[in-house]
This record gives structure tokens, C-alpha cells and sequence, in this order.
């Protein structure tokens, strides 16, 4: 099951990426999806995987209400933080986590480090003092 789950993500992008759903694409992007190389390590559980398309499913609503916070309010401080990967994670689901980030409007990856970590950009509102 989570093979199929692998093949189905390798599509998706492959369809984002060339937008065209003619017989011909999708022959190519199904060649492709089987030839690119796989993980062989331990496939994560069906539960990851829900959990991943859940969290991806609120984060739409969470990027309107932050790109609308960004117009209406300015946001003029910056930093750089380290999030640590989560546990047992596959190539397809840290892909999928560094797109959750991704697709929020203050936030954006930088850099993956093969030792766990995310190098995440944040922008911020700056707290006022008075």
C-alpha cells in the first residue's frame, strides 16, 4: 500500500511540474514514477501518511489567513530556525514536511540537514514596546 503511495506522490509532482494530462504524459510520468530510485528503507505506516495529507488539508486555510496578516499588517522581522525532522520519517514524507512548511507564506525552508534538521525562514510581526 504505501508503494502505491510513493507512485501516487511521484505523479502528483510530475503533473504539477508539466501540467498536461495527455495520454502521452502521463505514460511518461507513470515510466518515470517506476524508474526513478526508491528508498528501501522501512516504509512508514499508512497512519504517517494520513497524517501528513490531513495536516497539508489545514494548512490551506492557514496560508489565506497568513498571506492576508502579511497584507494588512507588515511584517518586518526575519529569523532563522532549526526544526528537527520528525521520527521514522521516508524520503516521501520528509519531502511532503519540508512542502507543509513551504506552503505557508512566512515560512520556507532553506536547507535540509541529512542529520535531522530543517534550516526554516520565518518572517514575523515586530512587537511593539511601549
Amino acid at each position: 500500500m504505501i508503494g502505491y503511495l510513493d507512485l501516487i506522490l511521484r505523479l502528483v509532482i510530475w503533473f504539477l511540474l508539466t501540467a498536461d494530462f495527455s495520454v502521452g504524459n502521463i505514460a511518461i510520468g507513470v515510466a518515470i514514477a517506476f524508474l526513478l530510485p526508491r528508498s528501501y528503507l522501512k516504509s512508514a505506516p499508512l497512519k504517517d501518511w494520513l497524517q501528513t495529507f490531513c495536516e497539508i488539508m489545514m494548512a490551506i486555510p492557514q496560508a489565506f489567513v497568513e498571506a492576508v496578516e502579511i497584507m494588512v499588517r507588515p511584517h518586518n522581522e526575519e529569523d532563522i530556525v532549526s526544526e528537527r525532522v520528525k521520527p521514522r520519517r521516508t524520503p516521501g514524507l520528509i519531502f511532503l514536511d519540508i512542502f507543509l512548511i513551504t506552503f505557508t507564506p512566512k515560512t520556507i525552508v532553506l536547507k535540509y540537514q541529512e542529520q535531522g534538521w530543517y534550516q526554516v525562514h520565518r518572517v514575523k510581526r515586530k512587537k511593539n514596546r511601549k
